[in-house]
């Protein structure tokens, strides 16, 4: 089943709590590739220093300002290209960004495809390195800015409920950033090896929550 427009329609942090053990799907010419979400994190209007709003309405962030349950997919540093689903009322501007997926569909087409980014053989890929990062996983899943403003809940690139059973979660400060630190925004699946940043990042996750 495709995650509905109300599904995104709400508070950030609780589509981001929510997304865990949801499904991103993207189907192209190549095939279909999927993978379960096991790593997110909000980024929540302009008073967000570390959200692209912070700065106000600009072309580049403009998706963000949109109705909810549509991609925003931008290039970072000119590197690498990540995926957000735009949550909250149209005119509030916030998204959740897709930070590391569990493999599910599509495994060998997601391996070719690293490996031509990678310069690597297919074979050299773990499965649970794949969609680790979310530079990684845009790479694995064939995303990139044409598929901006897609629509998720009726696209070839959308996020589906599969029934799969809960996950126990855990929240910690975001990573990869230098501004707003101090918000414990990322939520991740504490039982899955696909989790992006260091085994310092997740000790130090659970020394803020306990």
């Amino acid at each position: 089943m495709i995650l509905s427009r109300d599904f995104y329609n709400r508070a950030t942090l609780e589509v981001a709590r929510d997304l865990i053990g949801k499904v991103l799907v993207h189907e192209t010419r190549a095939g279909l590739a999927s993978g379960i979400i096991v790593e997110a994190e909000a980024y929540i209007g302009e008073s967000d220093k570390a959200c692209h709003a912070a700065p106000g309405p600009t072309s580049r962030n403009a998706p963000l300002y949109g109705p909810p349950g549509i991609a925003y997919v931008y290039l970072n540093y000119g590197i690498h290209y990540l995926v957000n689903a735009v949550t909250e009322a149209e005119g509030w501007p916030a998204a959740v960004l897709i930070r590391a997926l569990e493999p599910e569909d599509g495994i060998p087409l997601m391996r070719r495809r690293r490996a031509a980014a990678r310069m690597k053989r297919p074979r050299e890929f773990a499965v649970h390195e794949l969609c680790r990062g979310p530079g990684n996983l845009t790479k694995a899943l064939g995303v990139d800015l044409r598929n901006n403003l897609y629509d998720l809940t009726s696209s070839a690139l959308r996020i589906e409920d599969h029934g799969l059973p809960e996950r126990r979660v855990e929240w910690s400060r975001r990573i990869g950033i230098n501004a707003a630190v101090e918000q414990e925004w990322r939520v991740y699946a504490l039982d899955s090896a696909a989790v992006s940043g260091s085994r310092r990042d997740r000790v130090t996750a659970n020394a803020v929550r306990g």
